[in-house]
């Protein structure tokens, strides 16, 4: 048993190191277990209104008498194509693709 332990650990390894993985997270050089994320942006202006966006969706999702109120913005509308960008920016394309590597190895094991 501990010997099949050991086959699938070199296995997994192997697996983790073949490929090019977990490149979503940045590792933060001064601190550690900290990453940063990139999060690309043609300007500052798009920057600003992609905060803007998440702010805005934050206080309407929290508050929802929030929409009729002038006091938070003058433009309560969110845009949701600004957030599922976001989404999409953030989701780990290359970890999953590991996970999915890694799912077919523990289902050999488990055969």
């Amino acid at each position: 048993m501990e010997s099949q332990n050991k086959e699938r650990a070199e296995e997994l390894l192997e697996l983790v190191n073949k490929g090019r993985y977990f490149t979503k997270l940045k590792p933060e050089p001064k601190e550690a277990n900290s990453f940063t994320i990139p999060l690309k942006v043609s300007s500052y202006n798009e920057l600003n209104l992609m905060v803007t966006d998440l702010l805005k969706a934050s206080i309407i999702l929290l508050n929802p008498d929030a929409n009729g109120l002038s006091s938070f913005t003058k433009d309560n509308n969110v845009n949701v194509m600004t957030l599922l960008e976001i989404a999409l920016q953030l989701l780990p394309e290359d970890e999953m693709e590991l996970l999915d590597e890694l799912c077919k190895v523990s289902l050999q094991g488990n055969l």
